[in-house]
């Protein structure tokens, strides 16, 4: 009976003596968020468009819900639908 709690107490020491680990997200190398100037959440396509012109390259619809992408030139813009959903700077 009491090797039980003996085994319980040795599992939990051991793991106490793990390394802890993390993940690092590198900003500095990711794509930033365009500023204001660029579409913003919730703009339909045909104001986008209507606003920055025809997009250089126009990916299609994937997944469910289906998200288009379209790029232009030092942005891409992502829509949920026919809705924008996020905007990011390009290299």
């Amino acid at each position: 009976m009491i090797i039980k709690p003996l085994m319980a107490a040795v599992v939990a020491l051991s793991l106490g003596a793990l390394p802890a680990a993390a993940d690092t997200l590198d900003l500095n190398n990711s794509q930033a968020v365009v500023d204001a100037n660029a579409p913003q959440r919730g703009m339909s396509m045909q104001r986008v468009e209507s606003k920055w012109g025809q997009p250089a390259r126009r990916v299609a619809a994937v997944g469910q819900p289906p998200i288009t992408r379209w790029e232009y030139d030092g942005f891409t813009v992502y829509f949920e639908y026919d809705k924008v959903i996020h905007s990011v700077a390009t290299r």
